[in-house]
C-alpha cells in the first residue's frame, strides 16, 4: 500500500506524514475540522520539515485537508492522535466507512474496541479491521509550526486487531510502513499479540506517566517542565511505584492468559534504553533523557493516561476479579489534584463492547 491516510494533525501525525512521504509513500493528511487549525502551517504548501534520526528534509504530502470524503479514499487509515480524540474521529468516519478499510491507532490503549463499538453502534457492520499499536513508532515532537523532529525509533510495534482473524492482513499492510531507511539505519518491526485486548493492555505510557508525573508535582509546578522527566524525575523510589503498578497490569494480562512483557523489558525491547533494571534502561536511553517535563500538572500524562490506561485497565480487572490499588490510589490522587473525577471519564467496559462479559466471553469477542 503506496497510499495511505494520517488521521491527526499532532506531533507523531507530522512526524510520520513526513517520514513516510519521504521515503515514497502517497500521503494524505487529515485533521477533523474541530481541530483543523493545526494543518494551517503547512495547508498552503503541503510541506512538513523532517529533522532527527530518521528520513531528512522537506516532505511533500499528497493531500492535506479536513474532507473526510478524501481522507476515506485510501484504505489504510493511521489514525494518530490522543486517546481523547478517537471518539470524536470515530462518530465522524463511522456512517462512511466501508469494508476493506483498516483503522490502526498508533497507540490505541484498548481504543480499536472502542472506535468500533461507536461505528457498530453507528449501524456499520461493513468488514473493517480495527487495529492499534502498543506505542507510538517514534519519539518526537513537532519543533516549529511546520516542522518535526525525531529524536528516536521505535525498534518494536506490537499490534493488536480486531477482530483477531485481521490480524495478519494488518500485520502484512503495515510491515513496510513501520521501516525507516533513513541514515539511523533503524527497522521497526511488526510484532503480533494474539488480539487486541492483550495489546491494549501492554501500552507502556499508562504504567510510566501517572506516577512520574504526580511523584513529581511540586517540580512540575516550580520548575514549569524545566527539568528532564526520565532523566531526573524517574528515580530508583518513582520506579519502585511504576514496578507496582506495572505488576498490577500484568496480573490483569495473566488472569486473561497473557504473559505481558514487564516495563523494563518492553523499554529495552522498544529501543529505548540498554538493558536492566527500569532506571537503568531510562538512564541509558538516547532518546528519553531528551524529553522534558510536562509544563504543567494539567498534562495529558495525566488528562489521557489515567482515564483512558489505568482506569480503564482498573475497571476490567474488577469485572474480571483482578484487584488493582496501586493504579486505584494514583486515580484518586490524580482525580483531586485536578479537581476532575477521573472514574467518571474512564474508558469503561461498556464503551468497548465488553459490559457483563466474563474473561471467557471476552476473548471470544475480542477474536
Amino acid at each position: 500500500m503506496k497510499a495511505l491516510t494520517i488521521l491527526g494533525g499532532g506531533n507523531t501525525a507530522f512526524a510520520a506524514a513526513a517520514n513516510l512521504a519521504l521515503r515514497g509513500f502517497e500521503v494524505t493528511l487529515y485533521e477533523h475540522p474541530a481541530f483543523g487549525g493545526a494543518l494551517d502551517p503547512i495547508r498552503a504548501t503541503h510541506q512538513i520539515k523532517l529533522l532527527g534520526v530518521a528520513e531528512q528534509g522537506v516532505a511533500k504530502l499528497h493531500q492535506v485537508t479536513t474532507d473526510l470524503q478524501i481522507a476515506l479514499r485510501n484504505d489504510l487509515l493511521l489514525l494518530i492522535v490522543p486517546a481523547y480524540a478517537h471518539k470524536p474521529f470515530a462518530e465522524q468516519c463511522a456512517p462512511y466507512l466501508r469494508a476493506g478499510h483498516m483503522v490502526v491507532m498508533t497507540p490505541g490503549t484498548l481504543g480499536a474496541l472502542a472506535f468500533a463499538q461507536i461505528v457498530r453502534q453507528a449501524g456499520n457492520h461493513a468488514a473493517i479491521a480495527f487495529a492499534e499499536t502498543d506505542t507510538a513508532p517514534y519519539v518526537c515532537r513537532k519543533t516549529a509550526p511546520d516542522t518535526a523532529t525525531i529524536w528516536g525509533v521505535v525498534s518494536g510495534l506490537g499490534l493488536g486487531v480486531y477482530p483477531a482473524t485481521q490480524t495478519e492482513l494488518v500485520a502484512d499492510a503495515l510491515q513496510d510502513i513501520f521501516t525507516v531507511n533513513g541514515h539511523s539505519g533503524a527497522a521497526t518491526a511488526i510484532s503480533p499479540y494474539p488480539n487486541v485486548l492483550a495489546c491494549g493492555l501492554s501500552a507502556m505510557n499508562p504504567v510510566v506517566h501517572p506516577a512520574g508525573v504526580l511523584m513529581n508535582a511540586g517540580r512540575v509546578e516550580y520548575a514549569r517542565g524545566e527539568f528532564y522527566f526520565y532523566e531526573e524525575g524517574v528515580t530508583p523510589t518513582v520506579a519502585q511505584v511504576i514496578y507496582a503498578v506495572d505488576a498490577e497490569r500484568r496480573a490483569i494480562g495473566q488472569a486473561f492468559g497473557f504473559d505481558l512483557t514487564p516495563v523494563d523489558a518492553a523499554f529495552h525491547a522498544a529501543g529505548f534504553g540498554p538493558k536492566g533494571d527500569l532506571w537503568a534502561t531510562i538512564n541509558g536511553s538516547r532518546m528519553l533523557t531528551q524529553l522534558r517535563a510536562p509544563g504543567a500538572i494539567n498534562t495529558r500524562w495525566l488528562t489521557e493516561d489515567i482515564p483512558y490506561g489505568l482506569a480503564a485497565w482498573s475497571r476490567l480487572g474488577e469485572q474480571i476479579g483482578v484487584a488493582t490499588p496501586t493504579m486505584q490510589a494514583l486515580i484518586t490522587l490524580a482525580s483531586v489534584a485536578l479537581q476532575q473525577d477521573f472514574w467518571q471519564t474512564a474508558r469503561t467496559p461498556e464503551q468497548l463492547g465488553l459490559a457483563g462479559l466474563d474473561k471467557f466471553a471476552m476473548l471470544d469477542y475480542v477474536a
